[in-house]
């Protein structure tokens, strides 16, 4: 086997061995744990929260987000049910969460929601994947 033959092989053996050990790396680092926005809202201006509604998706987009909960029909176990709706929506991780939370796009709509319902936003940490 030629010089160049044996340095091409073994370049291409040690890029290999790099490549593995990277995703092994990666695979052993441990996940953020998914978040989630839990809000509960009560509407006191329908017509105004229609116009948040219709801007909220757009403001989301960015993020990478799932709804996991949009209901209006609550069964309480305990204590006092809400008097509005429950919302939840999932994101990567928390930071991804108040990213969108703070994000220009989410801040000019804010107003609209605060106008228009009574609102208890929380960011919660979810359970890691294992």
């Amino acid at each position: 086997m030629k010089t160049h033959q044996k340095l091409a092989l073994a370049v291409l053996a040690g890029v290999s061995i790099g490549i593995a050990g990277a995703k092994l790396i990666r695979a052993q680092q441990p996940k953020a744990p998914p978040a989630y926005v839990i809000a509960e809202v009560e509407v006191t201006d329908p017509a105004t929260m229609q116009k948040y509604g219709d801007k909220v998706s757009e403001t989301l987009a960015p993020f990478n987000h799932h709804y996991v909960v949009l209901g209006h029909k609550i069964q309480a176990l305990e204590g006092e049910p809400p008097k509005g709706g429950i919302v939840i929506i999932a994101f990567d991780s928390a930071e991804k969460a108040r990213e969108w939370y703070d994000s220009p796009a989410y801040e000019a709509i804010k107003p609209i929601r605060q106008s228009a319902a009574k609102s208890r936003i929380f960011i919660v940490d979810g359970v890691a994947p294992q």
